[in-house]
């Protein structure tokens, strides 16, 4: 039996054969409107000019006229660096991460821009991953290990040292670059030698307003670290110690300052704000000296660092207590003199 000549001609309907409604906020890959019966012929003329649906991106599609919103475009950005999967109750996004301004946008970070001001969304992907950059999508390759994501508004995101470097590559005033940093450690995304990483992998540490950026951060840094050991130390009923003093031999040399000291037991904090610099094995050196020295006097060291702090503070003030608590255990310490730092 012929075909009719009527049937040959048929327009394709300006709406879709399957319902979408399932479709995380309106953006599909063609894989997935696949699975769902639309095929590519059709999602292309849904998408022609005028017509109910748009290409936002090589493959992925946006089911609805008009511009697409903030998530929409986060969410197309993902679907098509990800793993193209046809899962229709998976994402797709694969291995995948919001990062730069983005990323720190979703992060909430006060100084970040909206997404919806970005006229490009990088995407951060394993550096073996065959793409190219497409619309206002901009590819970020990791350049080592892919780091494990975490998760913002909930979609993947880079974390936040790794989206500071990647923002901070991009042209960005110097007020910017220091209220971002100040703010990634303010409200606890990360912690300073964890971004100076970050920035010196990227090699931003040439950039005049970063290093300055990152001058201000370190000093940030260390007071918020400050702030816990302070609120450590009170909330954990240890008995109140000398708070940022010098020591010295009796007429003899410096020892070093040091963050907190508790005479009678002959114990000393030291907390480790360090970053990872071009001269970190000669300061480390010198701290280890400082610390072998002490020892040998007598004085115990608790080496505590601003992450531990944070993640673990009840754990840190029993270590603390111990080393109190055994200072009847130990022979004498030497006679130090002390003086405010």
């Amino acid at each position: 039996m012929g075909t009719s000549p009527d049937m040959n001609n048929t327009p394709l309907s300006p709406h879709p054969r399957s319902p979408l409604t399932d479709a995380p906020a309106g953006v599909l890959t063609a894989a997935q409107l696949r699975v769902r019966g639309v095929p590519a012929a059709e999602a292309a003329a849904l998408s022609r000019p005028g017509g109910p649906w748009q290409q936002l991106l090589p493959g992925v599609y946006l089911l609805h006229p008009g511009p697409p919103t903030g998530e929409e475009r986060l969410r197309a950005a993902l679907l098509y660096t990800g793993r193209r999967s046809a899962d229709t109750d998976a994402a797709g996004f694969g291995e995948a991460a919001i990062t730069g301004a983005a990323a720190l946008a979703l992060y909430g970070l006060p100084s970040a821009a909206p997404t919806t001001a970005l006229d490009r969304i990088d995407v951060l992907v394993p550096r073996t991953r065959r793409l190219r950059s497409a619309g206002f999508v901009r590819i970020v390759r990791a350049a080592q290990e892919f780091p494990a994501a975490r998760e913002a508004a909930g979609l993947p995101v880079a974390p936040v040292e790794r989206a500071l470097a990647d923002a901070l590559a991009q042209p960005v005033d110097a007020l910017t670059v220091r209220r971002l940093l100040a703010e990634a450690v303010r409200e606890g995304h990360c912690e300073p030698p964890a971004v100076v990483r970050e920035l010196s992998r990227a090699r931003l540490l040439s950039r005049p307003h970063v290093v300055d950026a990152v001058d201000a951060l370190l000093a940030e840094g260390r007071a918020v670290a400050e702030g816990r050991l302070y609120a450590m130390v009170r909330e954990h009923g240890l008995p109140d110690p000398l708070w940022n003093v010098d020591l010295r031999l009796p007429g003899g040399p410096h020892l070093g300052g040091v963050d907190a000291y508790w005479p009678d037991e002959a114990v000393v904090v030291e907390l480790d704000t360090r970053a990872p610099r071009q001269d970190d094995e000669e300061v480390w050196a010198r701290y280890t000296r400082k610390r072998a020295h002490l020892e040998r006097l007598g004085i115990t060291v608790v080496h505590l660092t601003p992450r531990k702090l944070r993640d673990a503070p009840e754990q840190q003030a029993v270590v603390v207590r111990t080393a109190l608590m055994a200072a009847g255990d130990r022979p004498p310490a030497a006679h130090v003199v002390v003086l405010p730092r």
